[in-house]
């Protein structure tokens, strides 16, 4: 007769959901990029931003900056 296998908890440590100020900044920065507008850098000089995940990144330390609660990559709630 087979045994049974053991059901083992998945990923125990929640992850923190991010803010709704946080997210409609990220909104605001994915609109920017979708129009092709959105620049990286100080005043836009790195040029035109062409990757989703930098998108993503500016518009996340964007929401940071400007107060929101938002987890770093990695980081734990306890």
């Amino acid at each position: 007769m087979p045994k049974a296998k053991e059901s083992t908890p998945r990923n125990t440590t929640a992850k923190t959901s991010s803010s709704t100020k946080g997210m409609s900044t990220v909104g605001k920065v994915m609109h920017e990029y979708k129009l092709g507008t959105l620049k990286s850098g100080k005043g836009g000089t790195g040029g035109k931003v062409k990757s989703r995940k930098q998108a993503v990144a500016i518009g996340l330390s964007e929401a940071r900056k400007a107060g929101a609660k938002i987890p770093h990559k990695g980081e734990k709630s306890s």
